[in-house]
């Protein structure tokens, strides 16, 4: 019966039963409290968890697409130049990195270099998945911020914005 609901919320059944494993843990911490009706229990959960989860996936394809926005288009520079440009954002952000929380960072280079899925990254580090996308958030916010910094030391010829944080 959960299984069909989180299926009919979410639109998939591999989410569904993803979303069934996250319900399991949740009630496992519960399980020395009496609950008084058990089946409107467990629907409830099912159902505010399928709506945390469907906020979160938009939350996340927002963030992915303002991710795609922000990339410079392959014309924006010279090639010798881009390159140089290119390799001094790509120091400061390893740099950035670098002097992340080691969870931080670990989930950032799991994620998009090593294209692991947020589940089996919360597994490794041993939180929630909610947990992995909050460190990714915070870390896309430390990144997006590094190469804001760069973009404000670059002359004005090369920048992409008006230099008030605005795209051209």
């Amino acid at each position: 019966m959960l299984a069909r609901l989180l299926t009919a919320r979410l639109g998939s059944r591999d989410e569904a039963e993803d979303a069934l494993q996250d319900m399991w843990l949740r009630i496992d911490q519960l399980a020395d409290q009496p609950i008084a009706q058990p089946v409107a229990f467990l629907c409830r959960v099912a159902s505010n968890l399928a709506t945390d989860r469907r906020i979160a996936a938009a939350r996340r394809g927002a963030r992915e697409a303002a991710w795609l926005e922000d990339q410079p288009a392959a014309d924006d520079l010279p090639d010798a130049e881009r390159t140089l440009v290119m390799r001094n954002q790509l120091r400061a952000i390893e740099a950035a990195i670098a002097a992340m929380p080691e969870r931080m960072a670990t989930a950032l280079r799991l994620y998009r270099i090593e294209n692991r899925p947020q589940r089996a990254i919360a597994e490794e580090l041993g939180i929630s998945v909610s947990g992995v996308e909050k460190l990714l958030q915070r870390a896309y916010r430390i990144i997006h911020a590094q190469a804001n910094a760069i973009a404000a030391d670059m002359p004005v010829a090369h920048r992409h914005d008006d230099g008030r944080g605005q795209r051209l």
